[in-house]
C-alpha cells in the first residue's frame, strides 16, 4: 500500500481493462479515490461497483471517446466541475495498429495520434492549472519502450510514444519547482487486450509471450510511485538496458536484433 494515495482523487484513462483496471484496484486498496475513463460503460460500471464494495471507497466513472477531442475536453470539464480538484492524472490509454507505413490506413494513423498523443496532451493542458494552483499533483504518462527503440511495422506507434516521452520530459522541467511531479512509464509488451487491435493475427503476441509483463504488477509499481518524485518507470529492466545501448550503438543493435525487430 502507498499511504500517500489515501483520500487522493486519481483520474485514470483507459480504465476498463488491463493496467487501468488494476490501477483502480491498487489505488482504492491504498485508500485513494479512482476516477475511471474509458469507452465501455458496462465495464466501467462493473469495475467501479467492485472497487466500492471491496475497498469501501468512492469510485467514479465517465464514458469518453479519447479520439474525439471535443468530447474529451467536455468530459474533463465535467470531471473538474463534479470533483472540484483532482490530485493525480494517469494517462494510461493507448492503442496501436501494426502495419508497414506503405500499407497503413490513414484512419488508423489518425487514431493512434489522437489517442496516444493528442488526448494525453489535452488532459494535461486542462488539469495542469489545477495542479499548479494547488501547489501539488502528479502526472503519470504511460509511454513505451517503443518510444526509445522503434521497430518495423510500428513506425507511427513508436512516433506517438517518442512524442509522449519528449512531452513528459519537457513538462517535468517546466513544473519541477511548482510541487507537481511528472513521471513517464516506459513499458515493454504487457499481457492485455492491446494486441487484439495492434496485431489481430496474434503472431507478435506469440513471439513475445515469454517476455510479457503482467498488468497487475505494472499497476502495483505505478501505484507505489504515486506522489513520489520519480522521473521514469522502466519495465522490464533488461529492455531498458537494451534501449540505452541502442542510443549509443544504433547501427550495431539494428543488425544484431534484426530478426527480433521484424517479428511483428
Amino acid at each position: 500500500m502507498n499511504r500517500n494515495v489515501k483520500d487522493k482523487k486519481v483520474l485514470i484513462t483507459g480504465a476498463s481493462s488491463g493496467i487501468g483496471m488494476y490501477l483502480a484496484i491498487h489505488i482504492a486498496r491504498s485508500g485513494g479515490i479512482p476516477i475511471l475513463i474509458a469507452r465501455s460503460e458496462d465495464r466501467l460500471e462493473i469495475i467501479a461497483n467492485i472497487v466500492k464494495e471491496r475497498f469501501g471507497v468512492d469510485c467514479y466513472w465517465y464514458k469518453a471517446d479519447l479520439s474525439n477531442d471535443i468530447d474529451w475536453k467536455d468530459i474533463i470539464d465535467q470531471i473538474c466541475y463534479d470533483h472540484g480538484s483532482i490530485d493525480a492524472l494517469i494517462n494510461n490509454a493507448g492503442m496501436a495498429v501494426f502495419d508497414l507505413v506503405v500499407e497503413a490506413q490513414w484512419k488508423d494513423i489518425e487514431n493512434m495520434l489522437d489517442v496516444n498523443v493528442k488526448s494525453l496532451i489535452r488532459a494535461v493542458h486542462q488539469l495542469l492549472p489545477h495542479f499548479l494552483k494547488q501547489g501539488e499533483g502528479h502526472i503519470i504518462n504511460v509511454a513505451s519502450q517503443a518510444g526509445k527503440i522503434a521497430t518495423p511495422k510500428s513506425a507511427v506507434y513508436s512516433a506517438s510514444k517518442h512524442a509522449v516521452i519528449g512531452f513528459t520530459n519537457a513538462l517535468r522541467m517546466e513544473v519541477e519547482k511548482e510541487g507537481v511531479y511528472v513521471t513517464s512509464v516506459n513499458l515493454g509488451p504487457v499481457r492485455t487486450n492491446f494486441f487484439r487491435q495492434a496485431d489481430p493475427s496474434g503472431s507478435y503476441e506469440r513471439a513475445v509471450d515469454r517476455f510479457m509483463l503482467e498488468p497487475n504488477k505494472v499497476a502495483f509499481t505505478i501505484t507505489q510511485s504515486l506522489f513520489t518524485n520519480r522521473r521514469e518507470i522502466n519495465l522490464p529492466l533488461w529492455m531498458d538496458s537494451g534501449s540505452k545501448i541502442y542510443q549509443m550503438l544504433p547501427v550495431m543493435m539494428e543488425k544484431l536484433m534484426q530478426n527480433q525487430f521484424n517479428k511483428k
